[in-house]
């Protein structure tokens, strides 16, 4: 199968240094605009610059080389800057960089996972090449994360007794590449005491399901990312849907993209529900609905 989202989705290549070339997935993406006046906001994260007022609404701006690590733009080099906006994670935000290259057509199954090595702070969620550049896709998620802190009440679930023994049973497998987003499905259920595998893979994902149904216990609800490298949550779901060993698991695709998610286009490949990251609350929710399929 050819997946939707990687018809549709390219990438935008940025700068933020003088060298490196970062890129997001333009499903992220709303708009770009070159660098315009900010407004202070009190009180606010030390990499957040401003406010800018576009089109009558009002968005913070992240001075996104800070956040990673890099250092700074200059006065003059800000001058000459864009900022990119962006909808996810429920938000509208802006980051401000250096400067903008292109957007390009990109197969995402040529995306490679980050090494290993690169340590908890590395906002990296994918690399790849382009014109014999090193490209690093950056971990949206996990630099939201550290600006704007999710509340405790998003990462936390309530059930009942009787809610709890209907998941508890399940064989549920967790699957997105970042980080963060990792971290909040996995506290989400253990605050809850729900066992669960969790990979960052799709491609791992599938093979996982594989052994799982060739051992007799397969896997009965799958939340998976809808962007990723290699094998996308699309393709994943039209592959699980699509393997009759496979295809009784319910599967729940979650993603950051916050403006039309594409609950068609999840129906299509097979996905039973389409989930806007992160609300602990609708995740809990929708594989309850899933254990009822299950009885």
């Amino acid at each position: 199968m050819k997946s939707k989202a990687n018809q549709s989705q390219g990438l935008l290549l940025f700068r933020l240094s003088k060298t490196q070339l970062f890129a997001l997935g333009t499903l992220k993406i709303r708009e770009l605009v070159p660098y315009t006046p900010l407004s202070v906001i009190p009180q606010s994260h030390p990499t957040i610059l401003g406010a800018a007022t576009i089109r009558g609404n009002t968005i913070p701006v992240i001075d996104m080389a800070a956040a990673v690590g890099y250092p700074s733009l200059t006065a003059e080099e800000v001058k000459k800057s864009y900022i990119v906006i962006t909808d996810c994670q429920r938000m509208v935000i802006g980051f401000l960089v250096r400067s903008i290259d292109k957007i390009i057509e990109c197969n995402w199954r040529d995306i490679e996972s980050p090494p290993n090595n690169l340590g908890p702070n590395a906002y990296l969620t994918g690399v790849t090449r382009f014109d014999e550049q090193l490209v690093q896709l950056l971990d949206v998620e996990l630099l939201l994360s550290k600006v704007f802190p999710p509340s405790p009440e998003m990462n936390r679930a309530i059930l009942t007794d009787v809610q709890r023994e209907k998941l508890k049973p399940l064989s549920i497998l967790l699957v997105d590449d970042s980080k963060v987003a990792r971290k909040q499905l996995s506290d989400a259920l253990d605050s809850i005491n729900i066992p669960y595998q969790v990979t960052s893979d799709g491609r791992d994902a599938l093979s996982i399901m594989e052994k799982a149904a060739e051992e007799g216990a397969p896997v009965d609800l799958l939340v998976s990312d809808i962007e990723m490298p290699g094998l996308d949550g699309y393709e994943l779901a039209f592959e699980v849907k699509n393997t009759p060993a496979l295809a009784s698991a319910y599967i729940i695709l979650h993603t950051s993209l916050s403006s039309e998610i594409s609950v068609s286009q999840a129906h299509q490949v097979g996905a039973n529900e389409a989930l806007t990251k992160f609300d602990a609350h609708e995740l809990i929710s929708a594989m309850l609905r899933g254990a009822e399929t299950k009885e």
